[in-house]
């Protein structure tokens, strides 16, 4: 890093010290959690700011997903690990292709348990990176970097923008190099940590909840969702089928029996049984409106009933 990157890192909001943690070392342990808990009740507020910008994001990336297209995390260090572990929640939390939701980490999966953030200002692998998805007009692509400054993150956003993905910048700070080469920016101003410069606390709050919007509201628009009930869940074990037929019984007033056998004759494909009993049809019936819909679990039903 030059001097002249070094001043511009130094003046960003989130490097900045918080005055009330400057005795953090001599404080109590609840002096300390009180603190903490203090800032940290300012999060949500930061994020209600910017609720506009993560709103597009939402319809940004349900467009690309109803395209046939992808979404892909790239970050480094914390916000790396953010975008692998919300990657690595939705297929399945809304039982998807995992190939449809990446994440591109700066060090590679290694990163995940290992520090490797030297690796971060390294722009060439980035772009290797991103050459082996071969992003296009049907992808996007969400950049994290608390300091919107990461070389690796730039890069990989650049790279994937100039081959047609469309893509958006998180950070915690305006203005920034990411900012600038991304379609549009989500910028929570969360300011300087209680652990002066620790991208795992304040920032990192911040992108955990502004990602979770963007991914479960994406799988709402695109009907993964009824109501606000997780009818594309997984029946991979017995916690899981017990939840999918406590949400058939929540979805359609069916008893507990009548839903477990809809899920049974459904070949346990929680949404296949939530239309065959929502709109009084077969399995068969049920899959073929379900295809119809693209996976939308409200239009399958009404496209079911009117067969």
């Amino acid at each position: 890093m030059n001097n002249g990157q070094s001043h511009e890192l130094r003046s960003l909001p989130t490097e900045q010290i918080l005055p009330t943690a400057h005795d953090l070392d001599r404080m109590s342990a609840l002096e300390i959690v009180r603190l903490m808990n203090q800032e940290d009740a300012t999060v949500a507020t930061v994020v209600e700011r910017a609720l506009r910008e993560v709103a597009r994001a939402v319809d940004v990336v349900a467009d690309a997903l109803r395209r046939g297209g992808r979404l892909i995390y790239v970050g480094a260090g914390t916000s790396g690990r953010l975008g692998a572990l919300d990657a690595s929640e939705i297929p399945p939390t809304f039982n998807i292709d995992p190939r449809r939701v990446q994440f591109i980490m700066a060090g590679g999966p290694e990163a995940l348990g290992n520090s490797t953030e030297a690796s971060e200002d390294d722009p060439v692998p980035a772009i290797a990176e991103m050459k082996k998805r071969k992003p296009g007009k049907n992808d996007v692509v969400i950049g994290i970097a608390s300091s919107g400054r990461t070389p690796f993150t730039i890069a990989a956003v650049d790279y994937a923008g100039r081959r047609g993905a469309g893509t958006i910048a998180l950070t915690c700070n305006r203005n920034s190099p990411l900012e600038r080469v991304a379609d549009f920016a989500i910028v929570t101003e969360v300011g300087p940590e209680v652990l002066a410069g620790s991208s795992r606390m304040k920032a990192g709050t911040a992108h955990k909840m502004v990602l979770n919007m963007i991914s479960t509201g994406a799988m709402a628009r695109l009907g993964y969702v009824y109501g606000n009930l997780m009818v594309n869940v997984w029946t991979k074990n017995e916690k899981l089928t017990n939840r999918a037929v406590r949400i058939l019984e929540r979805a359609t007033g069916a008893g507990q029996e009548s839903a477990t056998r809809a899920l049974k004759a459904s070949g346990n494909r929680t949404p296949v049984a939530v239309v065959m009993l929502a709109a009084g049809v077969t399995r068969a019936q049920a899959v073929a409106a379900l295809k119809k819909s693209r996976g939308h679990v409200r239009n399958a039903i009404r496209t079911a009933k009117q067969q």
